[in-house]
């Protein structure tokens, strides 16, 4: 099966910079092989992860003041209604631009010179836990408005979807689920089966090609068992757990997915403790424990790649690390692909 997404070790990152400024921020996104219209919550608290993916759910309340947002449950059945005569008009649940300025200035690019072009959504169990509601609860643990934040969030990744699509055939997904990595806790409340159905709820609503990124540890076995197109994952620091995982990658291989390998540190205590010829040796360790393990060599560099390693926004030099770990990138893939003699 061919894969949905380009591998072969190009570029991409995921979707927070620290830029305070929107042209120089994509202008590094769209510096890599797959660009992606940047998250910049130095820029405005609208174009925040949480914030954007809280558009046109019933029931938040926006404190940008604050920095914050909170969700009120008699605000949520009163404005459900509204919601749900909105249901089938796929457009509305797509960002808004008072939402992005940035998302809608790279949808006005000329984007079909690239490989593919990635968006990015809040995920509904990262967006569910950490917003809560007027008892100070995650709305996750909340039967009644769970189901509608799978839907809804399915809705708001298809519409994003649909629109990237319109400008590049190879258009793809990256959902944000950095809580996945606490519901394996014993104290979370919110546990991994049901993580499972819920998930599995939300994907099915989801036009392929489809993926999840995260930073954090989750359980892996869980996570390549999704049906999902691409995992994108923070390889930099979880390398030698992931090397366990041999087997599960190469069936979510075999299978037609993608892994996104998050090689490249983009904060400045990393970044000054190592140099490219590191990184592209701990990398190639890595990939050689998974081949011991029997994944095929051609099979995981044609389904691979490259990023940063995580979103980073608190460097005291602001966006030089950033930018640096992004030359770095560039300039490990150029050398890998010419070593494994890739298109």
């Amino acid at each position: 099966m061919a894969p949905l997404i380009p591998g072969s070790l190009h570029t991409t990152a995921m979707g927070i910079l620290p830029h305070e400024e929107v042209d120089p921020a994509l202008e590094l996104a769209l510096s890599l092989d797959i660009p992606f219209w940047p998250q910049l919550p130095h820029v405005s608290f609208y174009e925040d992860m949480y914030v954007q993916a809280a558009e046109h759910f019933p029931g938040i309340i926006l404190f940008p003041e604050a920095n914050t947002l909170r969700f009120d449950t008699a605000r949520f059945y009163e404005e459900l209604p509204g919601l749900l005569d909105h249901w089938p008009d796929l457009d509305y649940f797509d960002i808004s631009p008072s939402y992005s300025v940035v998302y809608h200035k790279f949808l006005n690019l000329d984007l079909k010179g690239y490989l593919a072009i990635r968006g990015q959504m809040e995920g509904p169990v990262s967006f569910g836990l950490k917003v809560l509601d007027d008892h100070d609860r995650p709305i996750i643990f909340s039967d009644e408005v769970r189901p509608l934040l799978m839907d809804f969030m399915a809705r708001r990744v298809q519409a994003q979807l649909r629109h990237l699509q319109q400008k590049h055939p190879r258009a793809f997904m990256f959902i944000d689920e950095p809580g996945l990595q606490f519901i394996f806790s014993s104290i979370s409340g919110y546990t991994d089966i049901m993580g499972k159905k819920d998930l599995d709820r939300f994907l099915s609503q989801i036009d392929r090609p489809r993926g999840i990124h995260l930073c954090g540890n989750p359980e892996w076995e869980f996570l390549l068992n999704r049906d999902l197109d691409i995992v994108s994952m923070d390889a930099f620091t979880n390398g030698e757990i992931l090397k366990a995982y041999g087997k599960t990658i190469k069936r979510f291989l075999d299978r037609g997915g993608v892994i996104c390998w998050g090689i490249v540190p983009t904060w400045v205590e990393a970044v000054t403790e190592t140099d490219l010829q590191q990184l592209m040796d701990y990398l190639e360790e890595l990939w050689q424990a998974l081949l011991a393990e029997g994944v095929d060599r051609d099979l995981l560099l044609t389904r691979s790649l490259l990023a940063p390693a995580r979103c980073c926004l608190v460097n005291p030099d602001r966006t030089r690390t950033v930018t640096q770990a992004y030359g770095w990138l560039r300039e490990l893939s150029l050398r890998l692909r010419e070593k494994y003699r890739l298109d």
